[in-house]
């Protein structure tokens, strides 16, 4: 009884924490503007089976991709085992499946423990590439301090999952003279020859308690870690774009001005635009779509963008990984002061500090240098590459968009090209009318 006390309130404080943070992750992707994302629901949910679910864009490098999957289906396929665990948990019984599945039960079991030994073999690879081989795109600028500390600490995790579950079935097993009969914990059940009954239930309760404990440290740290993504990679490809990838989305208040010009027809022509108060990109999280923020929670941090991308190769300062992690890390900044309710950061000092009463005096490109907005090339690899459907170029345009266009500023090297594209109708400074080549047919 103790023991069925105990379990209910940690599993009971664990669920409600994790949730808590869950919130305020749905409350910070909301601080990006709306956005109406539609389209072909059908390519939508094929996106979601076959990239999010199917790991499709994964296997454009095998080995890792391979790795990964050993991990992620073991993942999966051992929150059977954890839902017999909370039923035990609960009810105080122990292994409340055995009985009424019998050699199914067993086939299950030993199932979880084959993959659960492919996981220890690619958790060991993982992080023998991040620390012995050190492959460049896990020592990237963007990779120090936390970024890489987080990656390792999950894959620890793992390995002390891995540890309470054969410890577990081991002990288990022994106690009950092998009658599971689980695959690998057979071989590993003769450890504890000799040893007393006491000792071998002490052996796996401590499995039991290790293995539920470090899934909820697990719920609990995904908020704060990359690997949200394991979530939220869902919802992300499912709302990711359908368009081409070289397409970009106009600006409607300049294509509007533009057929207006043109004595083309006017979308919305009757609606009032505040031309005070109109700012065109983005230059903070507020600016941003609710997408682009979705993106950036679920970001995997692999670099894989960061790896094809020609202006960081030539070694240029441009990291679209680093573009994505400092959207979100921006976020979070943002979120945090709002949960302070510290007025100092209000417009309006007299009011509460909300959302859209929110001015902290930064912004992104606090974050972003201009350098890094304007190697982009829009070449769209980094787009291609995201094993998540990622769009980092998006925000890069935003960010450039607002430069240019709100601020008046942008490369020195630019400015002509953008005056002789006012004045002449083409970017190179040329007296000839656009259209004389007409009168030489």
């Amino acid at each position: 009884m103790i023991q069925q006390v105990l379990f209910v309130l940690i599993a009971g404080a664990s669920l409600g924490y994790a949730a808590m943070q869950f919130l305020k992750i749905r409350r910070n992707i909301k601080l990006g503007k709306d956005e109406s994302i539609s389209g072909n629901s059908a390519e939508r949910w094929r996106n979601v089976l076959l990239i999010a679910l199917g790991q499709k864009k994964m296997f454009s490098r095998m080995i890792p991709a391979v790795l990964h999957l050993f991990i992620y289906v073991a993942f999966v396929i051992t929150q059977v085992e954890l839902i017999e665990i909370f039923v035990d948990g609960i009810t105080g019984q122990h292994r409340v499946f055995w009985p009424p599945l019998g050699g199914f039960y067993t086939f299950v079991i030993s199932f979880i423990e084959i993959l659960s030994v492919l996981a220890l073999v690619a958790t060991i690879a993982f992080l023998a590439r991040r620390n012995i081989l050190r492959l460049a795109r896990f020592h990237k600028p963007e990779m120090k301090g936390w970024p890489f500390k987080d990656a390792n600490y999950i894959l620890f995790l793992e390995l002390a999952l891995i540890f309470f579950i054969f410890l577990m079935n081991s002990a288990d097993m022994a106690r009950h003279q092998n009658e599971y009969g689980f695959v690998v914990s057979q071989f590993l059940s003769p450890i504890w020859d000799g040893t007393g009954e006491g000792t071998l239930h002490l052996m796996e309760r401590i499995g039991w308690w290790g293995h539920i404990l470090v899934v909820f440290a697990f719920l609990n740290y995904l908020p704060f870690s990359k690997h949200l993504h394991v979530i939220l990679a869902f919802p992300n490809t499912y709302f990711a774009r359908l368009q081409p990838r070289g397409e970009m989305d106009n600006m409607p208040e300049v294509m509007n001005e533009v057929k207006n010009m043109l004595g083309l027809p006017v979308e919305n022509a009757g609606a009032e635009v505040n031309m005070e108060n109109l700012e065109f990109g983005a230059n903070d999280v507020f600016s941003l779509s609710w997408k682009n923020v979705l993106d950036a929670y679920s970001c995997t941090e692999c670099g894989r963008c960061t790896s094809v991308c020609p202006a960081n190769l030539t070694g240029k300062k441009l990291s679209p990984r680093k573009i994505v992690m400092d959207i979100r890390d921006r976020a979070d900044e943002i979120g945090k002061k709002l949960d302070s309710k510290d007025t100092q950061y209000a417009k309006d000092k007299s009011q509460a500090l909300s959302a859209a009463n929110f001015d902290d005096g930064r912004s992104l490109f606090d974050y972003i240098s201009r350098e890094e907005i304007h190697a982009c090339t829009t070449c769209n690899a980094c787009v291609e590459a995201c094993p998540v459907l990622i769009n980092p170029l998006e925000p890069i345009l935003k960010l450039r968009r607002y430069e240019i266009l709100s601020l008046s500023e942008g490369p020195s090297e630019w400015l002509p090209m953008f005056n002789s594209l006012e004045n002449n109708g083409a970017v190179w400074a040329m007296s000839v009318e656009r259209e004389a080549w007409k009168s030489e047919l």
